[in-house]
């Protein structure tokens, strides 16, 4: 009898726990919705914090931050977005626009025709990616056991062309999955947080002069992390950014996406 009231008492503090939980994120809606934007924020990320991160949530945070006018949140906050939902085209375009705004050019070098691409593929989620893999993959075999077992010829012929279109759409759609998961998997990019320009050094330390700044980088701009090491108590990230400079960073400035 104790075990059925304790188990009982269980789902009704799980209910009482979702039940606030998406009270917050309605007050923080509500409190957007009146401007009161860092109100706003505060529950947005008391929202996250109990209840988990979405795609949904983290383009409302990322809309708050760009009514503060904080710039570096807000595109950390539409590329989490991006990584959690690729299909949120709402959190894209206003990735776009608030890079716009703020000046910051991610020029890597990439043709118009490589960067649709790339668009493209990113509009999908790794699983569904990988469940056009497999449809395409069935039909493949449907296609070629009518090519194979029928004798009709323009059934055979229709299974022996369409074949060879379903083995490429399945091949072309698995390496997508493998790309959108290694992305969504791997969080080795970031976005620089401090109000720049922030020195970039040519080795783990503060440089101590000039010659030992690979570079300068402001605040919003995406880089890949590809090394990490602790000097002297200090975490540092060798970087890389879209146009493929390379150097260390304090950890303290760039925040993980």
């Amino acid at each position: 009898m104790m075990k059925n009231i304790f188990i009982l008492l269980a789902f009704v503090m799980m209910g009482a726990s979702c039940a606030w939980a998406g009270s917050l994120v309605e007050q923080a809606n509500a409190a957007f919705g009146t401007e009161h934007y860092n109100k706003a924020l505060e529950l947005y990320l008391k929202a996250e914090k109990t209840q988990g991160t979405s795609s949904q949530l983290c383009y409302n945070i990322g809309n708050t931050y760009y009514r503060l006018k904080d710039i570096p949140h807000a595109v950390l906050y539409y590329e989490r977005a991006l990584i959690l939902d690729p299909a949120n085209g709402d959190a894209r375009f206003n990735l776009e626009f608030a890079r716009e705004k703020a000046a910051i050019n991610e020029d890597n070098g990439d043709t118009y025709f490589s960067t649709r691409i790339a668009g493209a593929v990113s509009t999908l989620s790794s699983n569904t990616w990988a469940t056009i893999g497999v449809i395409s993959f069935i039909l493949f075999l449907l296609a070629m056991a009518a090519y194979f077992f029928m004798d009709n010829v323009i059934v055979r012929k229709v299974g022996f062309f369409g074949g060879i279109a379903l083995i490429a759409v399945s091949v072309i759609a698995n390496v997508c999955a493998f790309y959108m998961h290694d992305k969504a998997v791997n969080r080795n990019t970031a976005i620089v947080m401090t109000e720049g320009p922030v020195q970039v050094s040519t080795a783990p330390r503060v440089p101590k002069d000039k010659s030992e700044v690979a570079f300068e980088i402001k605040e919003g701009y995406k880089v890949t992390i590809t090394d990490s090491v602790t000097s002297q108590g200090v975490l540092w990230y060798d970087i890389e950014t879209v146009d493929q400079r390379v150097g260390w960073i304090n950890a303290k400035d760039i925040e993980i996406i």
